[in-house]
């Protein structure tokens, strides 16, 4: 199979898996009404994969079947620019509210199997080929990946990872004839919903941990013994003048059950070794993904910046200068943002094994910043709007004759009718008001880390080479006198 229709990849979500929204197991997915308008959103992606097919779609090396842009393996600066224009058409689909299209998780197998060498050492040569192999089945099924790296929280006293052995951990149980058997919980697998399958790998090291938590592996999302449990849906009707961002971009998150699930043996990537799972991700998987998080980031910002200023003129306080300077705000995240991609990619190089990635100097900067900026954002959104975010007729009230008159007269805006007003205030609640809106608010705070934990890594890891070298001018230098000072020998 080579890239897939929307309509492919529905009829994939038909598969039986045990998920829950709302205490009640969903029996059809593209059926369900907290479900039906993200599956059907989803559809539309893989279909703009052929809509787009000079910027999304690629013929697959060993195949030559078309598959998309996201699943290259990037060698040299021109890949990267190739990827680049990809992942940024996914993006505007859903103007960076989605935050784990597939292409996020395509960009990580490819990042994967270009160092297939890392994932080889520490005796783990089998698993580096089944995951060499498994990047293949992916890009050529074009499947919908999920992923669930963070382990459960009970007690963060204990620290982010297992100490130990910890049986409410995901672990492995035992051997089987075709596999292993594991047992558990992991989160946040968001995406669960419409995804294919569930990957498993390691976001950090787990320096203390029992081996039998050292497990990579991909399965089927209807594997036998595999649960998920949804929060609460924060979609909307499929109504899209209503609801224009919740009707379609609630991509879900989910706690996984893994309750003596068997995983086939060709599907295992790390096997209760820990000295495997604790190097495969240090060196090339962050400066890989950051192209597609920090793009899908730039996105999101430059369409609030849009929305905030269309917001600001239909009610003629654009020109403000208290106005102006909230959107200028806007306007300079956008641009730090896009500056940071540029220079990293700009600055991309071999990380080895011939995979070229983005630098991650510039990234790991934006990634510190994008927790205080996005609240921040949304902040700037809802005070601009004011009130005028709770004034926006319905799309029923609009249609209806004889209220229809009294909103035109009583409810326009500068330089659009009382319809386009009620249009634009609704899409800017959607975005910073709605259920949908606080949960995008919460992930942007913690999904790529919390700000202490990013500025700790930024001391920890960033280069200080130059910084040191303009401190020893003055710690090493000479304090002995040097003759008459020249303002005394001037005198």
């Amino acid at each position: 199979m080579a890239a897939r229709t929307g309509e492919q990849f529905l009829r994939g979500l038909r598969d039986g898996r045990d998920l829950w929204v709302g205490g009640e197991r969903v029996a059809s997915i593209v059926d369900h009404p907290a479900l039906s308008g993200a599956a059907h959103a989803l559809a539309e992606i893989f279909d703009l994969q052929h809509g787009a097919a000079e910027s999304c779609l690629m013929p697959d090396a060993a195949t030559s079947e078309p598959i998309n842009v996201s699943h290259l393996i990037p060698r040299s600066h021109d890949d990267l620019q190739r990827r680049h224009r990809c992942l940024e058409r996914t993006a505007e689909y859903s103007v960076g509210l989605m935050g784990r299209t597939p292409d996020y998780l395509n960009v990580t197998f490819a990042g994967f199997a270009g160092r297939a060498d890392e994932w080889a050492a520490n005796g783990n040569e089998r698993g580096a080929d089944n995951l060499v192999d498994y990047q293949k089945k992916l890009r050529r099924a074009d499947l919908s990946l999920t992923h669930t790296i963070v382990h459960t929280t009970i007690n963060l006293a204990k620290g982010r990872y297992p100490v130990g052995f910890d049986p409410a951990q995901l672990h492995k149980v035992e051997d089987t004839e075709h596999g292993i058997v594991v047992r558990g919980s992991r989160v946040l697998a968001t995406l669960a919903p419409f995804a294919d399958e569930l990957a498993v790998y390691p976001a950090s090291p787990m320096p203390d941990a029992d081996p039998r938590h050292a497990l990579s592996f991909c399965v089927p999302m209807g594997t036998p013994g595999l649960t998920f449990i949804c929060r609460d849906s924060v979609a909307m009707d499929t109504n899209r003048f209503d609801h224009p961002l919740s009707s379609r971009f609630d991509e879900q998150d989910a706690l996984v059950i893994f309750d003596d699930v068997e995983i086939p043996r060709d599907r295992l990537f790390i096997d209760a070794n820990l000295a495997a799972y604790n190097s495969v991700t240090r060196t090339s998987w962050q400066p890989n993904i950051m192209q597609q998080t920090m793009i899908r980031a730039q996105t999101k910002l430059e369409f609030a910046w849009g929305l905030a200023s269309h917001m600001a003129e239909a009610v003629n306080v654009a020109k403000q200068p208290q106005t102006q300077g909230l959107l200028g705000e806007i306007a300079m995240y956008a641009e730090f943002a896009r500056a940071a991609v540029h220079s990293a990619e700009n600055a991309a190089r071999d990380y080895g094994n011939g995979l070229w990635c983005c630098d991650d100097k510039p990234l790991m900067a934006l990634r510190a910043a994008l927790p205080t900026w996005f609240p921040r954002v949304t902040e700037i959104v809802r005070l601009i709007g004011s009130h005028n975010l709770l004034t926006t007729p319905a799309r029923k009230a609009l249609d209806d004759p004889r209220l229809r008159p009294l909103i035109d007269r009583y409810l326009p805006g500068v330089g659009v009718d009382a319809e386009e007003r009620s249009r634009l205030f609704r899409l800017a609640w959607d975005f910073a008001g709605t259920a949908l809106g606080s949960r995008n608010d919460q992930y942007e705070r913690f999904y790529l880390g919390s700000v202490g934990r990013n500025l700790a890594n930024m001391q920890v890891n960033y280069d200080r080479k130059r910084a040191n070298r303009l401190m020893d001018r003055f710690l090493k230098e000479d304090l002995a006198p040097r003759g008459v000072p020249r303002l005394a020998a001037a005198q």
